[in-house]
């Protein structure tokens, strides 16, 4: 948001996606999709799309059925294919963040590459962007074993033994918790697509991005294997440090901050957070110290880009 707080608005982002007739195969699914939102129109936060979930959940659910000796189903044919058209919905949305052809400032990129490089410093982002993880790859950061950090993907695709350390390896973990557009099935495979073939015109459902409502959030982490294992890694990510810290996170994510409290809550925070709100810093403190326990530090800034106290 610090870069460019338009493009990376989850309101501008959804709405985008929404009024591009090219984007939808069939209008039909949008009109289904909008029954689903309070508003009855485009979703405007990840609060609106509480309903949606719940509804497409049901028909996946319902799918299982098997029709009757007479044919007939409980789904209707848009009722098979709603959980689909809300997965694209979601991908399509995610990859329009993650399309843009913004950067990380140089005066802030280098001093944090140089950190995780000579720490290797675990870094788990809830972003759909690129930002973070194009800059680690042209950095050689994220380079299979032979950068500092892993995120269990090969060519053969994702696997949970890529995560674990051998032959005295001392790689940390890129986790990417709420997930990323890149991640495709192939006859059941989970692969990271190059980043150069993310487009909005490249749609594909997918159940590895969390955007729902906050409650519903651990639920698609768990059907996602690839998701589960990162919140798994996380917790044995959180015992091997000495500091954490939360960077530019409003920390609106229950599900995070239950296991930063529960694990990490002895270990030294820093919040490093945008000042234009409307919250004074003793507000966030409190909010911050109810959140996460002990140890926490806040540190409020006008551009949070301008950190480099790594």
């Amino acid at each position: 948001m610090a870069i460019d707080s338009n493009h990376y608005s989850l309101p501008n982002a959804l709405n985008t996606v929404w009024k591009d007739d090219s984007l939808w195969s069939n209008t039909v699914q949008r009109d289904l999709i909008q029954n689903c939102i309070p508003s009855n129109s485009c979703p405007v936060s990840e609060d609106e799309l509480d309903k949606l979930h719940l509804v497409s959940t049901s028909c996946d659910y319902l799918k299982e059925f098997s029709p009757t000796t007479n044919g007939d189903h409980w789904l209707s044919s848009y009722g098979h294919d709603f959980t689909s058209s809300t997965q694209e919905y979601i991908h399509t949305v995610s990859s329009y963040l993650f399309e843009s052809t913004n950067s990380l400032p140089t005066s802030f990129r280098d001093p944090l590459i140089d950190f995780v490089r000579n720490t290797k410093s675990h870094v788990a982002t809830l972003n759909y962007d690129k930002l973070l993880y194009e800059a680690f790859i042209n950095a050689g950061i994220c380079n299979g074993f032979g950068g500092q950090l892993v995120d269990g993907f090969l060519d053969s695709g994702f696997d949970s033994a890529n995560l674990v350390r051998k032959f005295n390896n001392r790689f940390g973990y890129y986790m990417h918790l709420h997930g990323s557009p890149l991640f495709k099935d192939i006859n059941n495979i989970t692969y990271k697509l190059a980043i150069s073939s993310i487009a909005t015109t490249n749609i594909f459902g997918s159940k590895h991005i969390v955007l729902t409502h906050i409650p519903h959030k651990p639920t698609v982490i768990t059907a996602s294997q690839v998701l589960s294992t990162y919140w798994s890694y996380l917790t044995l990510s959180l015992s091997e440090v000495d500091e954490i810290i939360l960077f530019g996170y409003s920390g609106c994510d229950t599900h995070l901050n239950k296991i930063l409290k529960m694990y990490a809550n002895s270990k030294i925070k820093r919040i490093v957070e945008w000042d234009g709100d409307s919250f004074t810093d003793q507000q966030r403190q409190k909010f911050w110290d109810s959140e996460l326990g002990n140890n926490v530090t806040l540190n409020r800034m006008p551009d949070i880009t301008q950190f480099i106290s790594w």
